[in-house]
């Protein structure tokens, strides 16, 4: 029989074909700081973990968990991710969770709402009669107006008084998340009739903006007759609209007047991952190895995200370090996520960017012509390579003579055991080499050939963590303070081999054959 050790501070059970309930036991865990339950056949309620104050982290998602998303979650202290979406939850969330400062998804339960059911009726209620009687108003009125021969100024009105709803009724039956259509004149004027650009790239170049209300806009302002006709390419906006993740760069709307395809997004204050390796301003604004790892960390919860928390999964395929952008605080965003979907196959001049970017292409696309999410891995791994070197993915001097790749490069090295050859210099030895290695040996498995042989993003993911957490305790033993931090590493490192269940017909199974950790 299996048991829990009191000092466990992370449950990570992702995707291990467990059945049943949650099991009680894991809510006697004081010291719990994650909990992954994500991608298996969980069933029942989601248990009391309100005794489980340092949680700050809890994957429930892709499973079949039921009833109501507990109220008690609003008052864990520590709390900065939750997410329970693809589940048969249902009832209301509880309103503390969508005003707390998280990261929340509840997506993909079709019975759990912002409001509740009852309150919801009432409004859709009153709203259908209150618009029946302005409607039989309005038609009245236009009647009379009509009888007196102002037939312009009736269709004046009625043109003016409803432009709301034809917008969103264009994209869909949910106010809420459909996309807001700009007019043209309104991007000029928070562009300044498009007068500074800030990036460009094969979909179209992008201006910054200042809307009336103050906020800042990225306008992306697509290449022409490049994309898909206007019905095709409005359902696709519509699609972008409801992806939310505070790690991917927000989506705020579209234009599309006269042949003109525009994208408007979220300004990112502190530019590309690029611009900060390989800038000229790097030498005044190195990036230490701790931040790096950060935005590692960022960027990789983005990508899971799109892969296991959208449905259909969303395949980025074109995954760089310039589409990975730093917002005023330097917290990572991924971006131009599904544009690839919006471009026509075959237009000559978007179709490297349709198939990724020489250096992060997935060499299995040259065999089989098609990207999977092994093949944003693939990226994902160069991307890793790069925190780590300061080098770009394709040089024609920095490799030698031989190499201009920087998996070819890395790999002699890292297989050599000649880890510090590739090490960034500006990096001063502010580092530990565990975490380097651990890096290290997680991107080498990223940029294996073959996508079978690769791990996902959840597991990349997890290992940044990792070596996030060596820097971390690293830290603290220079500066003094670590004796009670290195005492949770140690309970930390715990596998799934040393935890236990308890076996009853009501808690979660554990096959044998999976109890084992696997080989990372």
């Amino acid at each position: 029989m299996i048991t829990f050790a009191s000092s466990v501070l992370y449950s990570r059970l992702s995707s291990k074909n467990l059945t049943g309930n949650i099991p009680s036991d894991l809510t006697k865990l004081s010291g719990l700081v994650e909990l992954w339950l994500d991608g298996n056949s969980l069933t029942g309620p989601i248990p009391d973990f309100s005794a489980c104050i340092n949680l700050k982290i809890i994957h429930l998602e892709n499973n079949h968990l039921t009833g109501e998303l507990p109220s008690y979650l609003t008052n864990l202290p520590n709390l900065r991710l939750l997410h329970v979406q693809n589940n048969m939850l249902s009832g209301k969330v509880p309103s503390g969770l969508l005003s707390k400062d998280l990261d929340f998804d509840y997506s993909g339960n079709i019975n759990l709402h912002k409001d509740g059911g009852k309150g919801k009726r009432t409004r859709v209620i009153i709203g259908s009669s209150v618009g029946a009687a302005v409607l039989l108003i309005a038609t009245l009125v236009s009647f009379i107006l009509l009888c007196k021969g102002k037939k312009s100024h009736v269709k004046e009105q009625v043109q003016h008084s409803l432009p709301v709803h034809r917008a969103v009724s264009s994209l869909g039956d949910a106010p809420a998340e459909a996309a807001h259509c700009f007019a043209f004149s309104e991007i000029e004027n928070a562009t300044s009739n498009f007068e500074k650009k800030i990036g460009s790239g094969g979909f179209g170049v992008v201006y910054y903006g200042k809307l009336k209300d103050g906020k800042e806009i990225a306008v992306k302002v697509l290449i022409s007759n490049s994309f898909q006709g206007k019905r095709e390419f409005t359902n696709e906006v519509k699609l972008l609209s409801r992806i939310h993740h505070r790690n991917l760069v927000q989506f705020h709307g579209y234009c599309q007047e006269e042949e003109r395809n525009l994208l408007v997004y979220e300004f990112m204050h502190n530019g590309t991952l690029k611009e900060h390796l390989y800038g000229p301003s790097t030498r005044e604004q190195r990036i230490s190895w701790i931040k790096r790892l950060e935005i590692a960390e960022d960027a990789a919860r983005g990508i899971e995200y799109l892969h296991t928390g959208c449905v259909p999964a969303i395949i980025h395929r074109d995954l760089k370090t310039s589409n990975i952008l730093l917002d005023k605080h330097m917290k990572a965003k991924v971006s131009d996520f599904g544009l690839s979907k919006l471009a026509v196959d075959g237009v000559s001049h978007v179709s490297s960017m349709v198939r990724g970017t020489v250096g992060y292409l997935d060499p299995e696309y040259y065999i089989s012509q098609q990207l999977t999410d092994k093949s944003d891995v693939y990226s994902f791994g160069v991307i890793l390579l790069e925190l780590m070197s300061g080098q770009e993915a394709i040089s024609n001097e920095s490799f030698g003579a031989n190499c201009r790749n920087i998996v070819q490069w890395a790999k002699l090295h890292i297989e050599s055991g000649d880890i510090q050859g590739i090490i960034d210099p500006s990096l001063q030895n502010e580092y530990e080499i565990q975490s380097m290695w651990k890096i290290a040996e997680k991107a080498l498995m990223c940029v294996q050939p073959h996508g079978h042989m690769r791990p996902s993003i959840s597991e990349v993911l997890k290992e940044i963590q990792d070596a996030i957490l060596i820097e971390k305790e690293s830290l603290a033993v220079r500066e003094g303070t670590s004796d009670e931090m290195s005492m949770q590493s140690m309970n930390s490192n715990l596998n799934v081999s040393s935890l236990d269940f308890v076996g009853t017909d009501n808690y979660l199974s554990v096959d044998d054959s999976i109890a084992q950790p696997a080989a990372r």
